[in-house]
């Protein structure tokens, strides 16, 4: 049985060593990311006062993992944690032509020596070696950045040339794959207001031995010769989360949907929950969202934290089964690593549909499929501009306000009142 961090055992373990722990919900002292070593700690303070941290190593499947990520604002007294692991769980590439498709994870791996050094021209911030578990490799894997944003927010203040405003921060984690021709990018994006930006980019080249008809592909060559062919980019993503430190999420979805009636002015709309209490794969429709939600740790207004998923552009692959769901909740098991080909004797299931066989979530994890339709074009000659996938994991109601805003704005808070 699977413990969370800070759960019952790990809490009696750190109690009986004489070390402080926190109530059920609350925040985890910050010292406690120390047993993932020095190396294989990330914890970076933004410019806005954001405070991220995390513990990192490589797989040799899957490359970048994270673990025990927690998030502390400018003016929370201790991190809270969001995360207990995220990783790419399988990245399945089919031809139109029919004639190729690759399993990168599974066959080949982000990790190991698929995974490239980075050089200074790779990474404008601080590089950092294969965390081994006995110390540093020579050869520097991970990329960790601060990079501007742009506007975080903006609000008309006492005077026009004064208004509220802040430019915003992102922490940048960063690895480099590469894959028979591609060279994927592995990313994560911290930003200073609690949201992760979950990310994979393929650039290097395409292969310059894969040609089809018209109909399957594009003309990249002089006239109408060579088309390239075109082929999809079915990523998936493992997420654990661990929100305020004990696990046991619930996972809702939301709808909204007119109810057939009309106000003053415009059609009535309402939003209902359903709880999704058992595995299931599920695809998005107009107005529909997901959110897992914590049902012991609130912020500072009572309600319970929960992060909220938001898919982005995404291109389903109808001809297989287990790439059409645009997101699975399944009951946690350590051996179901993988979205598809899971080859871990300890489990009978080898993909995410055989994994959803109607357990109970208590304990859920998040499966993300993100799909893309690389259509190739003549810039992508050479090398292949990156063209990115991926999803964004949103705070809501993780803080009580805004965790950027400026001080003179707190008492705005529901009806105005502090």
């Amino acid at each position: 049985m699977r413990t969370k961090f800070w759960g019952a055992a790990a809490a009696a373990l750190l109690v009986a060593a004489g070390i402080a722990v926190p109530a059920q919900g609350q925040a985890a002292p910050r010292d406690q990311w120390e047993y993932c070593g020095n190396n294989a700690l990330v914890k970076q303070e933004l410019k806005n006062g954001t405070l991220w941290q995390m513990c990192w190593h490589v797989d040799e499947k899957t490359g970048l993992v994270l673990e025990k990520v927690a998030f502390q604002g400018k003016r929370d007294k201790l991190p809270v944690m969001v995360l207990d692991s995220s990783t790419i769980a399988q990245l399945n590439v089919p031809y139109d032509s029919g004639y190729n498709e690759w399993n990168d994870i599974t066959s080949y791996g982000f990790g190991g020596d698929y995974m490239q050094p980075l050089a200074a021209a790779d990474c404008k911030g601080q590089r950092r070696g294969v965390w081994t578990g006995a110390g540093q490799d020579t050869k520097k894997v991970l990329c960790i950045s601060q990079e501007e944003t742009g506007l975080a927010y903006r609000l008309e203040g006492e005077t026009p040339e004064r208004p509220y405003a802040k430019m915003g921060t992102d922490l940048v984690l960063r690895t480099i794959s590469k894959v028979g021709w591609y060279e994927y990018i592995t990313e994560y994006r911290f930003a200073d207001d609690g949201q992760i930006s979950v990310r994979l980019g393929a650039t290097g080249d395409l292969a310059p031995r894969d040609y089809t008809t018209a109909d399957e592909g594009w003309p990249i060559g002089p006239g109408q010769t060579d088309y390239s062919v075109n082929h999809y980019h079915s990523a998936f993503w493992r997420i654990d989360f661990n929100i305020g430190g004990y696990g046991t999420e619930k996972v809702e979805q939301y709808d909204t949907a007119p109810n057939g009636e009309r106000g003053r002015r415009a059609a009535i709309y309402k939003t209902a929950k359903t709880d999704v209490t058992t595995e299931a794969s599920l695809n998005t429709d107009l107005r529909r969202w997901w959110r897992v939600v914590s049902p012991t740790s609130k912020n500072a207004d009572g309600h319970l934290r929960s992060y909220e998923l938001e898919l982005g552009a995404s291109d389903a692959y109808e001809a297989h089964p287990e790439t059409q769901p645009d997101v699975t909740f399944t009951q946690y098991k350590p051996c179901e690593k993988f979205a598809t080909f899971n080859q871990d004797p300890e489990c009978a299931g080898t993909s995410i549909l055989e994994y959803t066989n109607g357990e109970r979530l208590t304990d859920p994890v998040m499966w993300v499929r993100v799909g893309y339709h690389h259509v190739p074009r003549d810039e992508d000659q050479s090398p292949m501009p990156v063209h990115w996938q991926g999803f964004d994991l949103v705070p809501r109601d993780f803080t009580a306000q805004n965790p950027l805003a400026p001080a003179d704005r707190l008492d705005v808070n529901g009806d105005g009142v502090a």
